[in-house]
């Protein structure tokens, strides 16, 4: 192990891949100093392994209903949170909802920020009225509140898992185009982009090769720290009942069907409720984690 550590810590690497290894290992060290960081990632460590493993860590089927043991408060007969008006296991829901939740904000985090990394780019490589055509459609979905945007969208495409990811996608991506486009802005003059050219590059090679890589990780910060934002637009949907459809366990329908018995029964729309607050801190705390080990200004703070 020591061995390893002094490999990894060798200020001369021998190759790229230790070169790559090395830093790594440096940014975790940077990054578990952080105890608010380690926080937000054992949080979504956690929702990780809850959601590959959910029929082990449900306790119950989370569609079966029991109309004899409905309402029944935490810790009774067996049911850690209590069930809800149709007697599910609310544990166990919570558990699958962490499925639905994650597979919407895995579909967003592979569509929209590389749809926004690519008009950034392309928008602040060549300038001029390339610029300024895709930066005022940028603008455009910009004016309007993300939510209200995708409630229309969603409203013209109907109900659905599948229409709410994209609504979701396609009200995410222009503040990725921001900050791809500031960044592209900072090395498209750069004196290492210049060689490049002048090897005689075109600008999809420079773009794709040179210029994206630089702009990654803002992206990643970015959308790690909008995370909880799609979470949230994703939980809002469902409880105006545009997003996933019942029987299925979604955090946000879950809050609707309970929000009726709030105060006689309030841990049926409370617990999904802490499962969105506690899931979309650990998202931002892991994005400032990460901020402070990505982001070259604050590396050496």
């Amino acid at each position: 192990m020591t061995t390893l550590t002094t490999w990894l810590r060798d200020p001369n690497p021998a190759s790229r891949l230790q070169a790559r290894l090395g830093q790594g290992y440096l940014g975790w060290l940077r990054f578990r100093r952080n105890p608010l960081a380690m926080i937000g990632f054992l949080i979504v460590a956690l929702l990780l392994l809850m959601a590959a493993f959910a029929p082990l860590v449900a306790t119950h089927d989370p569609i079966t209903q029991n109309l004899g043991q409905r309402l029944l408060p935490p810790l009774t007969a067996g049911h850690l949170l209590g069930t809800d008006e149709f007697g599910r296991d609310i544990f166990s829901r919570i558990v699958f909802g962490a499925r639905v939740t994650l597979y919407i904000v895995g579909l967003v985090a592979i569509t929209a920020p590389v749809f926004g990394l690519l008009i950034g780019t392309v928008a602040g490589y060549f300038g001029g009225w390339v610029d300024q055509v895709l930066m005022r459609i940028t603008d455009i979905f910009l004016a309007f509140p993300k939510l209200i945007l995708a409630l229309a969208l969603v409203a013209v495409l109907g109900p659905g898992i599948e229409n709410a990811v994209l609504a979701i996608a396609l009200t995410s991506w222009p503040p990725y185009a921001r900050v791809a486009r500031a960044e592209t802005l900072t090395v498209r003059n750069a004196d290492y982009i210049a060689a490049v050219r002048l090897q005689g590059a075109g600008a999809g090679r420079i773009i794709w090769g040179y210029v994206m890589p630089m702009c990654l990780p803002s992206v990643i910060i970015r959308v790690t720290l909008d995370m909880a934002g799609v979470i949230l637009t994703a939980a809002g949907l469902g409880f105006l009942g545009l997003g996933v459809q019942p029987p299925m366990a979604e955090w946000g329908l879950m809050i609707s069907s309970g929000r009726k018995f709030l105060f006689e029964q309030w841990w049926v729309a409370t617990m999904p409720g802490l499962a969105i607050f506690i899931v979309s801190l650990g998202f931002n705390l892991l994005g400032d984690g990460l901020r402070d080990v990505l982001d070259p200004r604050s590396a050496g703070k």
